[in-house]
C-alpha cells in the first residue's frame, strides 16, 4: 500500500474530512490533497507531525505490515531474550553484532570485487 492509500485510510478510519486532517497537522488542506492524489510526498516533517497528530508510527505510514522488523522466529527468540539477566542480554547483543559487523564486511568485500571487475 502506498503513502498515499495509508493517508487516505487513516482519514477515513478515523472520520476526518481532509479539511479537519489539515487543521489537524497544521499544513493547507490543497497539501492533503495533493499527498492523496499521489502527486507529491509528504516531507519527513510532515510524516512526523501526522505521526503525532494521528498518534500512529511514522513507520506504519511508510511500510507495509511486517516490512520491516523481525520474522515471527526472530520475534519468539527476542521474547526469550527478553527475559534474561542484564549480562546475558549483554552477550547475545555482543553476539549480534559481531555477526552483523561480519555480514556488513562480507558485503563490502563483494561489493568490492564486483567494482574492481568492471
Amino acid at each position: 500500500m502506498s503513502i498515499q492509500q495509508r493517508l487516505i485510510a487513516l482519514r477515513r478510519d478515523r472520520d476526518l474530512t481532509q479539511h479537519e486532517m489539515a487543521d489537524a497537522i497544521g499544513v493547507h488542506v490543497n497539501q492533503i490533497r495533493r499527498y492523496e492524489a499521489g502527486s507529491t510526498q509528504p516531507s519527513l516533517e510532515v510524516l512526523k507531525k501526522i505521526a503525532v497528530a494521528m498518534s500512529i508510527t511514522i513507520d506504519s505510514l511508510v511500510f507495509d505490515d511486517n516490512e520491516r522488523g523481525p520474522d515471527e522466529q526472530l520475534k519468539l527468540q527476542f521474547e526469550a531474550i527478553s527475559h534474561l539477566t542484564s549480562d546475558e542480554k549483554q552477550i547475545v547483543k555482543e553476539l549480534l553484532d559481531g555477526m552483523i559487523i561480519k555480514y556488513q564486511s562480507r558485503r563490502w568485500d563483494s561489493a568490492r570485487e564486483v567494482a574492481s571487475t568492471e
